[in-house]
This record gives structure tokens, sequence and C-alpha cells, in this order.
């Protein structure tokens, strides 16, 4: 029971690297980009000030 759970565990914590591993740094021209083809009404709060500070007033 207790492998399955460290398993379980150790697994979660990989996809949640490896999806977090693959996004372009917040700010970088990749990011920006990723933003403008993302809808606006998809965006979190944080993203649209991000967004803004970086992107757009730079």
């Amino acid at each position: 029971m207790f492998l399955r759970k460290l398993s379980t565990v150790c697994l979660a914590l990989a996809l949640a690297v490896g999806v977090t591993a693959c996004s372009p740094e917040v700010g970088s021209e990749a990011w920006c980009k990723q933003m403008s083809d993302k809808p606006s009404g998809d965006w979190s709060t944080n993203e649209a000030t991000d967004y803004a500070k970086h992107c757009v007033f730079k």
C-alpha cells in the first residue's frame, strides 16, 4: 500500500515538472507570442498584468 502511494506521488511530481518545464519564461518573446495567440478571455489576472508589463510597456 505504501509503495503504491509513493509511486503515485512520484508520478504526479514528474508530470508537474514536465508540464512546467515546457512553458516559456514569463516576459520572453515566446511567452508574449503564446499569450497573444491565447484568447484574452482565457487569461488569468496575473497573466494579463504580466502581459501588459512585459509585452506592451517594454
